[in-house]
């Protein structure tokens, strides 16, 4: 029995590092030899961090070993980002703004992920797990789309007392759009719901998103937008269950 679960631990954590290997290594080609705007590299980065969502999901067959995997990797990146930010040149590459961002990042993304596997697939059993993606590309998705419209296109600043920094309205829209998309085509391919039914979630929760993504400081809407998905996202489809929809 152990051996069988270190064998699938391995197995599937192996397939999880492959895969920010290879999508790391396909991000510095692509930033080496077609020199993207930083942003762009950034956000690339931001959604390779969400997509192994994907691969913590079905790359193990146990979500307990899926939570390991997670904090696993968080773990043992954290003293290697900070023997790297010795190096100001090296983590340009990755075009980190400020010492220990990229570290601290890192930590917050896959423990957010592992509560999230936690709460929708071991309390609540394989059948729920599909919340954890389409919040996970909630989040991954809009926001990506919200800095990059906002940096490029935003000109009509949001100046409130609640909201950090200079978001704008363009970027704020295309968070509710993107992520909108996003909840709206997983929902359709993760689970047995009716389009319609799909695109009423997306409708009722990726408001949510957006204005939880505005409201968030510090960069806490990788943790704040996720669970403001999931959470909506829940009840509905306790609702759509309970009248048999």
């Amino acid at each position: 029995m152990l051996v069988d679960i270190l064998v699938e631990f391995l197995k599937g954590f192996g397939i999880f590092v492959g895969y920010y290997a290879g999508a790391v290594s396909l991000l510095l080609m692509f930033r080496r030899f077609l020199n993207p705007p930083k942003e762009i590299v950034r956000k690339a980065f931001h959604l390779i961090c969400a997509m192994s969502a994907l691969v913590l999901l079905y790359a193990f067959e146990t979500w307990y070993l899926a939570v390991a995997a997670a904090l696993t990797l968080a773990v043992a990146l954290f003293p290697i980002f900070s023997y790297l930010d010795r190096f100001p040149k090296v983590m340009e590459v990755l075009v980190q703004r400020t010492k220990g961002e990229i570290r601290s990042s890192l930590v917050i993304v896959y423990v957010m992920m592992a509560v999230l596997i936690t709460l929708f697939w071991g309390a609540l059993g394989p059948g729920w797990k599909y919340i954890v993606v389409v919040s996970i590309m909630a989040w991954g998705f809009g926001d990506a789309a919200a800095a990059l419209v906002g940096k490029a296109f935003g000109k009509k600043h949001i100046i409130h007392r609640l909201v950090e920094g200079s978001k704008t309205r363009e970027g704020t829209i295309a968070m509710y759009a993107v992520s909108g998309f996003a909840i709206f085509v997983t929902l359709l391919i993760c689970t047995s719901f009716p389009w319609y039914l799909c695109l009423v979630g997306a409708l009722l929760v990726a408001p949510i998103c957006a204005l939880v993504e505005l409201i968030s400081k510090r960069g806490l809407d990788t943790i704040t937008v996720p669970f403001a998905t999931a959470i909506p996202l829940f009840l509905l489809a306790v609702f759509f269950n309970f009248f048999g929809l």
